[in-house]
């Protein structure tokens, strides 16, 4: 069937007023304005009332986190006596089934935000959720979600030295075992794929060298993109410097790191020679404005990072310090914390919606994604604006950001509507909210 996306309000896209084209998935044709497709066109969408963009891509989340927003033990802190507030109760809490829930949630607010592919960082093992990324593959087929499950680990907890509690990690062998186990299943590296994987040990102070070097060789071989936090915080800065001698940057290029295989979550506290020793190596970076400023961790340097050449992305990062899954409220943040960091003429909408799409895109390595362009996968977020707060909004692409349209009233992925008049098809979300909400209240009586 060959759709015509017909004459919307705007459109992240050059020479496309007229709309797009969409057949088998794909986008097959951009219309000028005042132009009509060639040939037979079999169902036209009356676009009049949107503002097209490409689907965003959420680079860096924790779905588990979900289950714990607000959560009294660790509001008003900082990262590490947030971490150690809830270690404990995650590990006592974080079971199959609120997992599920938790997964479906997430994916589910990243839909109604215009999010068409989420990247979700799991790093949390406990004894009887070894089948993690299993049922993250299941909730986002369902859901018809494209997803990169990053098989995250940690093998350092409190008795090593490190912060998680020793119920939650795994040793070296068995995440290794696991990792080969998950990318045989679920890799699918081919043009248009539902579901990658990505190798992704949570960070330097709760993982072991020999972790981090065996995930080169373990991408290396399967093709795989390769993930972890770094420079968030201060406190990593000295970790590294106490246990290892030298920074974290210093420390990721020891263990092989610096490649254009990598993305990495947060990029705060960076030199200016190690921006520049990322840039030149192409590794991503993924920012998350919202966490940053909830915990206080600082800003990351987005422009000097792109400039030096490393892609960047945005993310939603876990929602215990965002607290939410919004990515289009993410795309609003960046563009506040940035002109806030650098100048209001530097840092534009146009920026901070690149970074969510195309340099998103960069960061996961989804060549197929990310930009409005003939050939690329028909992955489309299309808002209006109606509502009061738009009233008066003479730049409609701006308006998007600058007026926060927080959610998407279509959400085409592969050319099929996942969500229609801001609602996601063939989800009851009463019931999911029900549902998830029964299952988090294990986490308040953890008190």
């Amino acid at each position: 069937m060959r759709q015509w996306i017909r004459n919307p309000l705007a459109i992240l896209a050059e020479d496309a007023g007229g709309g797009i084209v969409v057949e088998d998935g794909k986008i097959t044709a951009l219309v000028a304005s005042g132009k009509t497709p060639e040939g037979k066109i079999d169902e036209t969408f009356d676009a009049s009332r949107h503002v097209v963009i490409p689907g965003l891509i959420n680079t860096h989340h924790h779905f588990f986190q979900t289950l714990t927003r607000a959560h009294p033990a660790a509001i008003n802190k900082e990262l590490f006596p947030w971490l150690k507030s809830l270690y404990p109760i995650w590990a006592k809490n974080v079971k199959p089934d609120a997992f599920r829930q938790a997964t479906r949630l997430a994916l589910t607010e990243l839909l109604l935000s215009g999010c068409t592919c989420a990247s979700d960082h799991h790093y949390l093992f406990p004894v009887g959720l070894e089948s993690a990324m299993d049922i993250q593959a299941e909730e986002a087929t369902a859901l018809g979600v494209r997803m990169t499950l990053n098989r995250g680990s940690m093998n350092l907890s409190e008795k090593d030295g490190g912060l998680p509690p020793d119920s939650v990690v795994q040793d070296e062998d068995t995440i290794l075992d696991d990792c080969e186990r998950v990318l045989g299943r679920y890799h699918d590296a081919s043009e248009g794929s539902m579901l990658q994987v990505a190798l992704a040990p949570c960070a330097p102070f709760n993982v072991t060298k020999r972790l981090m070097v065996d995930s080169v060789g373990l991408a290396e071989k399967h093709n795989c993109r390769l993930h972890t936090h770094l420079g968030e915080t201060h406190d990593e800065d000295e970790y590294c410097l106490s246990n290892f001698g030298i920074r974290p940057v210093d420390y990721l290029e020891e263990c092989g790191w610096l490649t254009d295989r990598v993305w990495l979550a947060h990029g705060i506290h960076f030199t200016d020679e190690e921006v520049h020793r990322l840039g030149r190596h192409r590794v991503g970076v993924c920012h998350c404005p919202t966490s940053n400023m909830t915990l206080a961790s600082g800003q990351c340097r987005t422009k000097q990072l792109e400039a030096a050449g490393s892609p960047v992305g945005l993310g939603v990062d876990g929602s215990a310090s965002n607290d939410n899954s919004n990515l289009m409220e993410g795309v609003r943040h960046a563009l506040m914390l940035n002109r806030l960091t650098y100048n209001a003429a530097s840092v534009t909408h146009f920026d901070v919606l690149r970074w969510a799409t195309a340099g998103s895109a960069k960061c996961i390595g989804r060549g197929d994604l990310g930009t409005i362009a003939v050939g690329k996968q028909a992955d489309l977020a299309m808002y209006t604006l109606d509502e009061l707060r738009f009233s008066g909004a003479g730049d409609p692409l701006a308006a998007v950001v600058l007026c926060g349209a927080y959610a998407a009233d279509r959400v085409m992925l592969r050319g099929e509507w996942k969500v229609t008049d801001r609602n996601p098809v063939g989800i009851d979300v009463a019931r999911l909210r029900a549902e998830h909400g029964a299952a988090a209240k294990a986490f308040l009586a953890a008190l």
